[in-house]
């Protein structure tokens, strides 16, 4: 394992942030106390509790799980696209750099970023509402493998993208979409039976479920199901990404 590379793209992805703070960092933050604002306030007023949970404090996992998973692909896909729109990529697939140690590098900071980003916004949602959070480490590790998850994806996505429009074109017309009909604003028992069992073919519904229960230990789907969904996406990322490296694809041209 070559640490050496690995902490080359890490720290060279890192500084990409601090260099671009307003947008890396304070705008999915005024983005999501504009959510708090909105919805806490006015739709709150209107549904005091769910499931018992005052309604502000019901739909932070929801928030936390947006931003985390349109971060986590929005930095990892942009951070291997670069490479490819500029030519730099084939300087990297030429150097004594293995496949693990780029994914290391890129998915690695990509993840980080979400996480710092996920956690400075749960502590401004303590500003807005009351917080509390059942099981620390389960929140911990749901955290963790989705920032990892998606990161994965979003790799994925900046191999597969040749343009500025295709980088966006999943995360916006399929992973925002998602995680707005996975019950992020409301629980899966407030709909018709008939759109419950649609919402349950929804994968996003497992994380944010999950997610849920970690912080208030209730949940629209069992917490174990919630565990083996986040495991399957991130076995089925991880093969993904070894078979592009294998076989080359959108890589060597």
């Amino acid at each position: 394992m070559n640490f050496y590379a690995v902490k080359a793209i890490y720290k060279f992805e890192m500084a990409r942030t601090f260099r671009t703070l307003l947008q890396s960092v304070v705008s999915p933050i005024v983005s999501t106390s504009l959510y708090f604002i909105v919805f806490g306030s006015a739709i709150g007023s209107r549904i005091q509790e769910v499931d018992g949970i005052t309604y502000g404090s019901f739909i932070v996992p929801g928030l936390l799980m947006l931003s985390l998973l349109t971060q986590s692909v929005a930095n990892a896909s942009f951070g291997i696209y670069f490479p490819k729109f500029t030519g730099t990529i084939y300087e990297l697939l030429s150097a004594p750099v293995s496949m693990r140690e780029v994914v290391l590098g890129y998915v690695g900071a990509a993840a980080s970023k979400s996480l710092l980003l996920g956690l400075i916004i749960l502590a401004t949602a303590g500003f807005f509402v009351p917080l509390q959070i059942a099981h620390p480490f389960a929140m911990l590790f749901f955290l963790i493998l989705t920032c990892i998850t998606f990161s994965l994806l979003g790799f994925i996505i900046g191999i597969w993208a040749d343009n500025f429009e295709k980088l966006q074109l999943i995360p916006l017309l399929v992973i925002t979409p998602l995680v707005f009909l996975g019950g992020s604003f409301y629980s899966v028992d407030m709909l018709p039976g008939f759109w419950q069992k649609v919402a349950l073919l929804n994968p996003v519904l497992y994380l944010i479920s999950g997610f849920r229960w970690s912080f208030y230990e209730i949940s629209d789907v069992n917490v174990g199901i919630s565990v083996a969904m986040i495991l399957l996406f991130l076995s089925m990322a991880i093969f993904t990404v070894w078979r592009i490296f294998k076989t080359g694809y959108q890589l060597r041209k």
